[in-house]
């Protein structure tokens, strides 16, 4: 009787187990003979173009000297915010000996070629009045006596800036001072205290003392491939993911497409503007990395399936999807659908299946 006992129970428990793989096998999604089946959904779908780049300020300006020297102070920090006007650096003149010496000696010519001119005038003035000197070489006394006060001027406002880096004299007014020519944000300052300064001219950059930008007006620069920028156009939404603000989306819509393509590590690019729409509580800064999906069509509430169920007849104008046969040993039968908008993954199908439809999924293919 014990033994009878021990036997039922062992029969028991192997039946539970028995019962419990089955239970979890059917489970499983349906997987039969290797077979899987899978549901259409009811889902979203977006066709979309990638572009790559980052946030950048629309206007951003360089500031640079006109004089050079060694700069005296800095009146701003990177972050700070400035008025058109504010003053940025102080640039302190720094000539060289040589230089010196060469604004003094222009000087002293200037003074003498000023003095001999008006002793002419003046010695040209009694012989006019005797009678002695035609109207005509007196007018031309004159002019040399006035273009010799010019020039006096000229080397003294020269020795004037050489040296104290100012220059107030006549109607131009040259100051020491670096201020600001539009209102923004200090992005950069490239100088310190006691750097040395190159002035901008006509035929030298000069040196970058800060970069100041609108921070108030930012947009994405970026690029898209060639693959994708025949499908786009201005005016479709966009929206922007930025690298450090991952919880975050920002929306704007494309304002440009470059005419031309560029070349970059073997792939041809077209560099794109997105213009950010204004209202955002969203704080940004200029550098941010970002990817930016331009929205070429949108559908919602719509059926469907993973595209790489999708069989195709052999001139690949028809297209099906296998679905469980009737009978449980019956093999999967093809069902025509039209599909619609893909996204690469995920198709959409407008006629052959409804939401909650089962589509077999074939185990891949082994390759020996």
């Amino acid at each position: 009787m014990g033994k009878l006992l021990k036997l039922l129970l062992v029969l028991i428990v192997v039946g539970a187990a028995g019962g419990a793989i089955y239970a979890f096998v059917g489970g499983r999604g349906g997987e039969e003979n290797g077979l899987t089946l899978i549901e259409a959904e009811l889902g979203d779908i977006t066709e979309k173009a990638l572009a790559v780049g980052q946030i950048e300020p629309r206007e951003r300006f360089q500031v640079k000297s006109k004089i050079s020297g060694i700069v005296a102070r800095c009146f701003v920090e990177v972050g700070d915010t400035v008025r058109a006007g504010d003053p940025l650096f102080e640039i302190a003149p720094d000539p060289t000996p040589q230089e010196l010496l060469n604004v003094d000696h222009r000087v002293r010519s200037a003074d003498a070629s000023f003095a001999k001119a008006r002793a002419d005038y003046d010695r040209g003035v009694e012989l006019h009045e005797e009678g002695l000197l035609s109207k005509g070489d007196l007018d031309a006394l004159k002019e040399a006596y006035e273009l010799a006060q010019v020039s006096v001027e000229q080397a003294r406002d020269n020795r004037e800036l050489t040296r104290q880096g100012i220059v107030s004299g006549g109607t131009t007014e040259v100051e020491r001072i670096i201020r600001s020519t539009a209102s923004g944000t200090v992005l950069s300052r490239t100088v310190d205290v006691g750097d040395p300064v190159v002035p901008l001219t006509s035929y030298q950059p000069g040196t970058e003392l800060a970069s100041i930008a609108d921070m108030s007006d930012l947009i994405f620069q970026g690029t898209v491939d060639e693959i994708d920028v025949g499908k786009i156009a201005a005016g479709l939404p966009c929206r922007i993911k930025v690298g450090a603000l991952p919880d975050e989306v920002v929306t704007g819509h494309l304002s440009r497409i470059a005419p031309q393509a560029q070349r970059s590590e073997g792939a041809t690019l077209f560099d794109v503007e997105i213009e950010l729409d204004p209202g955002q509580e969203i704080t940004l800064r200029a550098g941010y990395s970002a990817n930016a999906d331009v929205v070429i069509r949108e559908k919602t509430e719509i059926v469907l399936i993973p595209e790489r169920l999708v069989v195709f007849s052999e001139d690949g104008v028809e297209t099906f999807v296998e679905i469980p046969g009737v009978g449980p040993e019956a093999e999967p039968e093809k069902v025509a659908v039209t599909l619609g908008l893909s996204d690469g993954l995920n198709v959409e199908v407008i006629e052959g299946l409804q939401v909650g439809d089962q589509i077999v999924q074939r185990p891949p293919k082994e390759i020996s």
